[in-house]
């Protein structure tokens, strides 16, 4: 397991199909080691905190073997460089029906804690210039990892994930990506992932749970 890229933007003001819209999706490769503190790369930052970023949100991983899939699902695209899919962190072999909420790797002199699934907002429409894609995503089902900081510090291209505390269950982050998608979900499966000790608390609002 192993960080291909490390990718940052800051928030900029564009005009998409008659409105105007504030976003930050447009990330860019950056060379050499960037600190990582409790809730961002040194560089980059969320555009709307109310849906993005915080503690649960502080950096997003997104595996390069979804990159082969989606040319074969939008073969019209041109620009496959990292960070197209507004990940901070473009990896090889960190795979989200692998990884458990929960488990905390090592990553330089960090450490991060995967917490979650992305779930899609318009904004990847806005990045595509494609008003079908944040749902074309959704049906994909490769939404890749949310992670919390645990110990900041420096990472850079190149280094290795490495597991240091793995999870006490084996409910992975697809897991629960397809719980928030169903349409019914058995109860005992809910109660299971309820009971995650480091389930975010908006995903267990979603799910139905208490804070």
């Amino acid at each position: 397991m192993q960080l291909l890229s490390i990718n940052v933007g800051q928030p900029r003001l564009l005009n998409w199909n008659g409105r105007e819209i504030r976003t930050a999706i447009f990330k860019q490769p950056v060379a050499g080691p960037v600190a990582l503190a409790g809730f961002n790369l040194a560089g980059d930052a969320q555009a709307d905190l109310r849906v993005h970023g915080g503690p649960d949100k502080a950096v997003y991983a997104y595996d390069a073997s979804h990159y082969a899939a989606w040319r074969g699902l939008l073969p019209a695209w041109q620009d496959w460089g990292p960070g197209l899919f507004g990940e901070n962190l473009t990896t090889e072999g960190l795979l989200e029906t692998q990884v458990r909420v929960g488990d905390v790797f090592g990553l330089g002199t960090a450490q991060l804690r995967a917490v979650q699934p992305r779930q899609p907002c318009y904004k990847l429409n806005v990045r595509f210039d494609d008003g079908g894609m944040a749902a074309h995503f959704a049906r994909a089902a490769r939404p890749g990892i949310y992670f919390r900081v645990e110990k900041p510090g420096t990472v850079q291209a190149g280094d290795a994930f490495t597991l240091l505390e793995a999870a006490a269950t084996t409910i992975t982050i697809q897991d629960v990506w397809q719980l928030l998608t169903a349409r019914t979900i058995a109860p005992d499966r809910l109660a299971d992932v309820l009971a995650l000790p480091h389930l975010p608390a908006e995903v267990r609002r979603y799910l139905g749970g208490q804070a």
